[in-house]
């Protein structure tokens, strides 16, 4: 079984640095994905209040017969339940759905400027942390300015920052101002939810390596220390995405993929995102 390395976060709490994703997956399909992605040795499962899929992955991870030790769960509060009495409340409707006594990873999904209340739900944050049920905080989709104000009026610095991050979309300043401060980097959409698979850059490191342009384009994560969180159904994807520790870039490779950077952004903007994240 591949041997994940492990990425210390800044409160000492280790991060498995490949994680499996399960964002767009239907909670009906969640606990079989999960449960295969545990069979391929993933020991990070990341999810959110907002998927609505967090029961199927609490139920993988009690089928699976792993200890909840070696198993670290993600999820995120969903940018309606923001404040700080909502958002602990919001915490208590996680751990119910996940069905676990805690959470490893807490993160506020958007900072949503125009509620203004990420300040004060960071403050909930840190209750919980202090409590003990989880034992790490961060944030997703934070910009350098959404840091700076944190760290500025605030006591815990976040663990990680989880943001949009792939070859043709790589926010240099956002990771730049994270990792000075401390912060984990961790990449959603480490693909470019497959659309910079097809790059000739991609494909020409893929052909020469023997390996697939997945396996390239995580690989070139990993080698910045950069957490990554693939999603996949299928089993053998799912096997070919945490299999990344046989082989290496060289810096040359490396260089040419990070050539490929662009302004264009899958996802919404951070800076105005505003949606609540309920079902309608």
């Amino acid at each position: 079984m591949t041997q994940v390395p492990m990425i210390e976060l800044d409160n000492g709490v280790s991060i498995p640095q490949v994680g499996f994703g399960v964002f767009q997956i239907p909670d009906a399909r969640t606990q079989e994905a999960v449960e295969a992605a545990l069979e391929a040795g993933y020991r990070h499962i990341d999810t959110a209040a907002a998927y609505y899929n967090e029961a199927g992955v609490g139920a993988a991870v009690r089928a699976s017969g792993l200890p909840r030790e070696e198993v670290f769960v993600t999820t995120k509060l969903r940018n309606g339940d923001q404040g700080h009495d909502s958002a602990l409340r919001a915490f208590e409707d996680s751990r119910r759905a996940l069905g676990l006594d805690y959470v490893d990873l807490y993160l506020i999904h958007w900072p949503v400027p125009s509620q203004d209340r990420y300040v004060e739900t960071w403050r909930a944050f840190e209750k919980l942390l202090a409590d003990g049920v989880v034992r790490a905080i961060g944030v997703s989709n934070f910009l350098p300015e959404h840091l700076d104000r944190l760290l500025a009026e605030t006591d815990v610095v976040p663990a990680v920052n989880q943001i949009e991050l792939h070859p043709t979309f790589q926010q240099r300043p956002t990771q730049e101002a994270s990792r000075k401060a401390g912060i984990a980097v961790e990449a959603y959409s480490p693909l470019g939810q497959g659309a910079d698979l097809d790059d000739p850059v991609v494909t020409a490191i893929a052909d020469r390596l023997g390996v697939t342009p997945a396996q390239v384009v995580l690989r070139w994560h990993v080698q910045q220390g950069t957490i990554v969180i693939p999603k996949s159904v299928n089993p053998q994807r799912m096997r070919q995405n945490i299999d990344l520790f046989g082989f290496e870039l060289t810096d040359e490779d490396m260089a040419a993929i990070s050539g490929l950077d662009s302004p264009h952004r899958i996802g919404a903007d951070p800076a105005t995102a505003a949606f609540t994240q309920f079902r309608s």
